[in-house]
């Protein structure tokens, strides 16, 4: 049977034949825009995913440098090493799960043997308004949550590693601290790397391991680029599993290098035993809250000895520290033991003071051949004074009234140069003489030492006063106009007193009066000094008049030996008096402990042996009992150490500073109950100690 079967339209055929011709066109587009897009990744843009595809598979690894150590003078170690293991947390991973981490912490937990709630606080970042313990690092290195584990347990949670996500165990290098609370605030200690100092140091963000730690305090802080070293970096070849197939490059970690410091472990442990047994011997007549001793190279700078009390141990850093410990670090109550009272601490230097005003008074016109009368009170200016003791000692030269302390002689200076500038009401610019001499000592600024915080001290002057003045006016003007209506209803007669005086600073205030002027005179008023800017004058003295900036840091070696670069002695000035006048001072100071102030402290000393020369100070504070100074150098004919004590709330110099300032020397040369000197020769060390290539330390024996 046949079939009719039509013809296509020629027009249909052309338009079925049109669409098959666009469609094998736009494949051919593809496959050019293809073949195009293929020979622009291979050819141009080849060296550049080469070099993304090689990154993609090689893994690089910072690997941490060991930390130098810091040695005091003779090579004995004062901060070490030691590899302890210890329990860390990767931050973002544990809060980024559902329950924030806690099902893996509660797990830890039992493991550790420690409630899970003590390993949450340890993942709380610190902040302003969190209580230890916390995380005091960045949130992008592991948080520590505890230190010291035995093997066994971090073997445990190594191989049980699918149990604890985002936990490791391994070892890490922490600071060693073998004497304890020894030179404490001194040496600093160590805390993980912050936030904000990944910002500020790029040295830091160019080598973080991811555990790295940094100095706090002491030097630590100072020297702790040096200390740290220079991290390697390992390159490694690895799968698209992440299995490590090879080690394309290894640079290796430079250790950093060691510290040796001008400090004497020998000394600093004496000046710290004398500086307790004295303080304790004041109590309970005085309160003897805290106190510094500062054991000074007269020729050099270098700090031999620094104690400071209350004082605490570095040790307590490692691992965190609970809030009980941080607040009783920083109270008032504990002391305050991170506070160096030698360097930051800042009090009025009583007769200390009078080596700076005798200069002032000498240099500005006032004869060393005279003599002054020294009776037992003076009226200047309508107000009385009296010598500490009350008593008089006739007509003197300067060099008894150095050996005995009268006040008087120095009130009068006080008062005549400020008479000589013009008194209240000074024409053109005043010519401070007694200010100027002080900051002629290195009173009043930074001694430069290498340890961070240190205060300058406070020397008054007409300037000053209108500046504290110009500070203070609106208070004291609202008190001036509303009382003290608090201490009105207990003690009228002092709201009175109070009410006017506020109203006196209101109006006059800026008015540097007479009675400043012979305060300052015998360091006390508005005048404040460290214990290390007084050591630094007095080995100015004892040298002929060179101030130099003290120094911690003698050297750093590097871990084996090869490169040793000593920290040169740094001259900060001259002190501006003639040598007739330092070689008067000199013999007066070296009377003291003989004839004048401190003799009972120093009787029985074998002065012929050792000459010590010095200044006993007994400062007053409103509202606090007496605190003791005594200030010295020795040999007083060929000086090499320059010591200055100081005790808060201690009583008299010569009852309390002094006899801990002999208890040093005693130890220094090894007298008294001492069986051999700390430094034999009775100088300071001259060569350092020798690191072999094997990086073991030759301790040097003299």
């Amino acid at each position: 049977m046949n079939v009719y079967e039509p013809h296509p339209a020629p027009g249909r055929t052309r338009s079925r034949r049109a669409g098959i011709l666009a469609v094998q066109i736009l494949v051919l587009v593809l496959f050019a825009a293809l073949g195009v897009r293929l020979w622009y990744l291979q050819i141009p843009r080849g060296d550049h995913y080469r070099e993304l595809a090689v990154a993609n598979h090689h893994q690089q690894l910072v690997v941490p440098a060991t930390r130098g150590r810091i040695l005091d003078s003779a090579g004995r170690s004062l901060v070490s090493n030691r590899t302890e293991l210890i329990v860390s947390a990767d931050y973002h991973e544990l809060v980024g799960m559902e329950d924030g981490g806690l099902a893996v912490l509660t797990d830890l937990a039992e493991v550790l043997d420690v409630p899970v709630e003590e390993l949450q606080q340890r993942m709380r970042l610190c902040g302003p308004t969190v209580e230890r313990p916390c995380w005091p690092g960045s949130p992008y290195q592991p948080v520590t949550l505890a230190d010291d584990i035995e093997p066994s347990v971090a073997l445990q949670i190594m191989e049980s590693g699918d149990d604890f996500p985002g936990i490791t165990a391994q070892a890490h290098a922490v600071r060693d601290y073998p004497h304890g609370a020894t030179a404490g605030q001194v040496l600093g200690y160590l805390q993980p790397v912050t936030q904000e100092e990944l910002d500020a140091r790029e040295e830091l963000r160019t080598q973080f391991t991811g555990i790295d730690q940094v100095g706090r305090d002491g030097v630590e802080a100072v020297y702790d680029t040096e200390l740290r070293g220079t991290a390697g970096v390992r390159t490694l070849a690895v799968n698209n599993h992440g299995e490590v197939m090879e080690v394309v490059s290894d640079e290796r970690p430079v250790p950093g290098s060691h510290l040796v410091t001008h400090l004497d472990l020998r000394v600093q442990k004496i000046a710290e035993k004398a500086l307790a047994e004295g303080m304790a011997a004041a109590r309970p007549r005085y309160k003897a809250d805290s106190g510094a001793a500062v054991v000074l190279d007269v020729n050099t700078g270098g700090i031999v000895a620094m104690a400071s009390l209350p004082t605490y141990d570095p040790g307590v850093w490692q691992g965190g520290i609970d809030q009980k410990a941080f607040d009783e670090m920083l109270s008032e109550e504990a002391g305050e033991p991170l506070l160096s009272r030698a360097v930051q601490g800042q009090y009025p230097p009583g007769s200390t003071f009078k080596i700076s005003s005798l200069s002032a008074a000498v240099e500005n016109g006032f004869s060393l051949r005279s003599t002054y009368a020294c009776p037992g009170s003076v009226n200047l200016a309508g107000q009385n004074y009296e010598n500490y003791e009350g008593g008089g000692h006739g007509t003197i030269d300067l060099h008894k009234a150095i050996v005995v302390s009268c006040n008087t002689v120095f009130y009068k200076f006080g008062y005549q140069l400020w008479k000589r500038d013009g008194g209240l009401h000074p024409e053109g610019e005043p010519e401070e003489a007694m200010a100027e001499m002080a900051r002629g000592y290195g009173f009043g600024s930074p001694t430069g030492i290498d340890l961070p915080y240190e205060t300058s001290g406070r020397i008054p002057d007409r300037e000053w006063k209108r500046n504290f003045w110009e500070e203070t006016r609106e208070t004291n003007c609202e008190r001036g106009e509303r009382g003290y209506p608090d201490i009105a209803r207990t003690n009228p007669s002092h709201a009175s007193y109070l009410k006017r005086l506020a109203y006196e600073q209101c109006v006059e205030g800026f008015l540097w009066r007479a009675n400043e002027a012979v305060n300052f005179s015998i360091g006390q008023g508005d005048v404040l000094v460290s214990p290390l800017q007084l050591a630094r004058a007095y080995a100015a003295i004892a040298n002929g008049g060179t101030l130099y900036e003290p120094r911690v840091a003698r050297a750093l070696v590097s871990a084996d030996g090869s490169e040793t670069r000593e920290i040169e002695p740094v001259v900060a000035g001259k002190v501006p008096v003639s040598d007739t006048t330092l070689t008067y001072l000199q013999k007066a100071l070296t009377e003291v402990p003989k004839a004048g102030t401190a003799r009972g402290a120093f009787a029985g000393f074998p002065q012929d042996k050792v000459s010590v020369a010095g200044k006993t100070g007994s400062a007053d504070a409103q509202n606090r009992q007496v605190s003791a100074w005594f200030a010295s150098y020795a040999p007083a004919d060929d000086p090499q150490f320059a010591i200055a004590v100081f005790v808060s709330q201690g009583g008299t110099g010569g009852m309390t500073s002094a006899p801990i300032a002999r208890t040093i020397y005693e130890g220094i040369y090894g007298f008294g109950d001492f069986d051999e000197p700390a430094l034999p020769g009775g100088v300071p060390r001259d060569e350092l100690p020798v690191v072999r290539s094997d990086g073991s330390i030759d301790v040097l024996e003299r």
